[in-house]
């Protein structure tokens, strides 16, 4: 082991939980379920390219019961037992981190937290640096000078200014954290009604959990008593969740030596598992099957992918060599050959996160698999080399940027529009986005970011950017990087692009319609929302800061009004002095309780109790209005652009399952509309003079679509003939003649009609209602016996969705459930009612996106 290279110890059963749980249910064609194999594998082959020198051992707790079950009978006495799905594939995992000469530790009568943190006191001792991956943040208590932990699904890095800016505590103190709050999963007991909040505010003010002991008598209120009477829980917890330093190991950390790969046993496992882009690595280093592996597997259809993935053979990447591009020369050689290809990847490394106001520190392409160029632009670092002019540079890439004859690939294509556009150049000929394709494929696959889906699809790890970066306070601006480390960063993004344009591009050819909604609904409508971004809204801040002082003014009258019919002064935010207030001064009848057992003032409760008392009526006006004032009229105006006087909201295209739009920073899709407070915010969204705001609706479109997908008789006959359908769905519901249907009848109708398609229960409806459960149940009877179509296609449609995994909008745009098939009830019926949904929200969702589309043409051709 390198001496600059650190020690890497894996939490096997982290990486087995979360890869079972992050991914697909994949399942070779002979019924083996594969998905957590793959998943802990691929996080494995990573960390070795991470760390090309480092030694990496791989822990696993093991079977049966540890000390701590002899200190609390009770201890994880709760879990269920593991999914048949996933205890099929642990012993294949092992087979294959021993056939990849890791060292593999699995010790009786402990957990892998124990060995791990034995090994590492073992490092410290040394003097060895130590990295632990894990996804369990009851490993942070390891972090010290010479410990950090990485998670390398979010490649979040934790060393000690980590810890303390995601606890808000140092590691010496987790413990303390964790016996304070305990843990449902593990039956740790901990302090009832502390949760992270008050842990973290006691521990801030008595340091640890025996200095809190020690002045538990100056803690006030009820939490304060329940402190006091969990005095010996909290001990308990204390020592459950100590990880143990000095567990008898049969070996130390030098004995801990990998051997060779055992390349044949890899590729008989690979083959029998059927991960066919690794089989055809192991092919391109000379590996050959043996006979009798080779007959009995049959990988033509490529099991291990949830879409069908055809192979693409790419070079390693450490066969490939970058270049970094610091002179005038280099500059010229690298334009001929983007010229030459006529088509390139295309990557932007920036400073400042917001589209309009990113500046670029650099520029990365790739021209073929396997090559990538980086120019630095504005690297400040202490020794940065002499770099090329940032301006003169640009313009020399102008005539490439904007050809439309020479096609670009890159990973969200609207934010590089953007910022090449802060520098006035125009973005044309973008031909695929990595980033739509990743979602078009399988939209809750992945968090869609390069690096999640480089992993994925390819089984290739890029380097991390907070391995050059830091964290916390440490943390350091791109333009801060050393160029030669970055360069190699950035020019592995832009082959890593190139990669996955051909990879991507092949399933989506190849997986049912999906290349048709990428071409015609995604790549179309992202220069229409670049341009909605770019162009922002105008707002009144006047008109909001006027309104802002309205509802401060209202606000105070609701505490004053508050406060007499309680009877005394109280915080009208806080859930604990309305449990005080409602249940215990009021008696108000408790409807609902928390997980923990106190009785409950969350929204719903309110909602019910505010139809028979009136300050729950108060209280709820005040939580609205509050809303609105801090979300809306007093934040609008700070969003506002100084330069352009506008609003630039980002319009998020891959982050809904189902296809539909969503709005941040700001949100400007749930404008309130359904008081008049809320109304008065849109009025602050005005058109500049001379021109006017268009709103452009689809009438109750997820309606017609039901319709449609249905083929009920009756929705289809009150949407042909023109029909009200709340007021055709109420005279049907409730037997009247349709002229004689009233305002209340319709209202129930349409909380029946939406309610219904997706997937609400009798009992969401009654306390939508505000009706009695029998009452709700007769309306969902007397609905389905009406359109006996709906529930004739809900009940297809989940059927459907249980054997094939996935639903299908009218345009094939496919929606995957991961967890129909769940053993979890709850997970499973959610599963359900989101198949039932998807297909109307997200046909909904293409037809307005191609509507965007067309409006975008009409204005810009008038």
């Amino acid at each position: 082991m390198a001496a600059d290279s650190p020690l890497v110890l894996v939490d096997g059963s982290s990486y087995l939980f979360r890869a079972f749980h992050a991914l697909p249910p994949l399942v070779s064609s002979k019924g083996q379920a594969t998905g957590a194999v793959k998943g802990v594998i691929s996080m494995l082959r990573r960390l070795k390219k991470d760390y090309p020198h480092s030694l990496i051992a791989v822990v696993f707790d093991a079977k049966g019961k540890t000390f701590r079950n002899d200190m609390y009978a009770e201890y994880k006495a709760h879990r269920p037992p593991m999914p048949d799905e996933l205890a099929s594939q642990i012993e294949p995992i092992l087979q294959i981190i021993r056939a990849m000469g890791l060292p593999l530790l699995i010790i009786d009568g402990v957990e892998a937290d124990d060995v791990i943190g034995t090994l590492a006191t073992q490092a410290t001792r040394d003097h060895l640096h130590t990295v632990v991956s894990t996804g369990d943040k009851d490993l942070a208590q390891l972090v010290s000078e010479h410990v950090a932990l990485i998670n390398t699904m979010s490649n979040e890095y934790l060393d000690i200014e980590g810890v303390k800016k995601k606890f808000s505590l140092p590691p010496e103190r987790i413990v303390d954290f964790l016996a304070l709050c305990g843990d449902k999963a593990d039956n740790i007991p901990g302090v009832a009604g502390v949760g992270p909040k008050t842990a973290v505010k006691w521990l801030q003010e008595y340091d640890s959990v025996a200095n809190l002991v020690q002045n538990a008598a100056d803690i006030g209120g009820k939490i304060g008593e329940k402190l006091r009477a969990s005095i010996d829980d909290l001990w308990l917890s204390y020592e459950l969740a100590t990880i143990k330093l000095d567990v008898d190991l049969d070996v130390d950390i030098h004995e801990l030596i990998p051997v060779a790969e055992d390349q044949q046993q890899l590729m008989s496992l690979f083959r029998e598992l059927e991960f066919r882009t690794w089989v055809t690595e192991l092919e391109s280093q000379g590996v050959k099957a043996s006979a009798a592996t080779a007959a009995a597997s049959d990988l033509s259809d490529d099991s291990d992918s949830p879409v069908g993935v055809a192979s693409v053979e790419m070079p390693a990447l450490d066969q490939v060599a970058y270049q970094i591009v610091l002179d005038q020369q280099r500059l010229e050689s690298c334009i001929s050959s983007l010229q030459r290809a006529g088509r390139f990847a295309l990557s932007l490394e920036t400073d400042g996160a917001q589209f309009m106001e990113a500046s670029i520190i650099g520029i990365a392409v790739s021209a073929t698999a396997g090559s990538g160029w980086y120019i630095p632009l504005a690297h400040d670092s202490l020794g940065a080399p002499q770099q090329l002019d940032r301006q003169q540079t640009l313009e020399r890439l102008r005539p490439l940027l904007e050809s439309k004859r020479i096609h670009k690939y890159g990973h969200d294509c609207k934010f590089v529009t953007h910022v090449l556009q802060n520098y006035g150049i125009t973005l044309e000929g973008c031909k695929f986005d990595t980033l739509l394709a990743s979602y078009v494929l399988n939209s809750v696959l992945t968090a869609h970011k390069l690096a999640s889906i480089a992993e994925y699809y390819l089984q290739l790890q890029p380097a991390a950017l907070v391995m050059l970066q830091g964290s916390g306070r440490n943390k350091l601006a791109f333009s801060q990087l050393d160029v030669s480390g970055t360069g190699i960063y950035a020019a592995q993004k832009a082959d890593m692009l190139m990669r996955l344009t051909v990879c991507l591009n092949e399933k989506l050819e190849t997986t049912g319609h999906l290349a048709g909604v990428f071409k015609y609904f995604e790549m179309t409508l992202y220069p229409t929302l670049q341009r909605m971004e770019r162009n922002g809204i105008m707002v009144d801040p006047d008109l909001l800061g006027k309104q802002s002082q309205m509802l401060a003014l209202r606000l105070i009258e609701l505490e004053r009004d508050a406060y007499k019919l309680a009877g005394e002064e109280f915080n009208l935010g806080s859930p604990k002095q309305l449990q005080t207030i409602f249940y215990d001064k009021l008696k108000l009848p408790v409807l609902k309780k928390t997980p923990k057992g106190q009785p409950s003032t969350a929204e719903p409760v309110l909602q019910e109790l505010a139809l028979e008392y009136e300050l729950p009526q108060l209280i709820m006006e005040h939580r609205g209005l509050s809303k609105l004032k801090s979300t809306y009229t007093d934040k609008l105006p700070l969003e506002i652009n100084k330069r352009t006087g506008r609003i630039h909201s980002c319009f998020q295209q891959a982050v809904a399952a189902t296809g539909r739009l969503s709005s941040t920073d700001p949100n400007l899709q749930n404008i309130p509309v359904r008081t008049p407070e809320g109304r008065k915010v849109r009025q602050a969204f005005i058109a500049p003079a001379g021109y006017k705001l268009l709103a452009a609706d689809y009438s109750q479109v997820e309606l017609r679509i039901m319709a449609h997908l249905s083929q009920d008789r009756g929705l289809l006959q009150a949407f042909a003939g023109a029909l009200d359908v709340h007021r055709a769905t109420a005279a049907e519901v409730f037997g009247v003649p349709l002229a004689e249907v009233n305002a209340e009848q319709r209202r129930r109708a349409k909380a029946i009609n939406f309610g219904l398609i997706y997937g609400m229960s009798a009992f969401g409806l009654a306390k939508q209602l505000g009706i009695n459960r029998s009452d709700a149940q007769h309306y969902v009877d007397l609905y389905f016996e009406r359109y006996p179509g709906v529930k004739d296609y809900m009940d297809q449609t989940k059927a459907l969705a249980d054997e094939q995994g996935y639903v299908e909008t009218l345009f094939g745009r496919r929606l995957y459930l991961p967890d129909i098939r769940a053993a979890n009830g709850m997970l499973r019926q959610a599963a359900q009612r989101t198949a039932i949904n998807a297909p109307m929200q997200g046909s909904a969702a293409d037809i307005i996106k191609r509507a965007m589309v067309d409006i975008d043409h009409w204005l810009a051709t008038g």
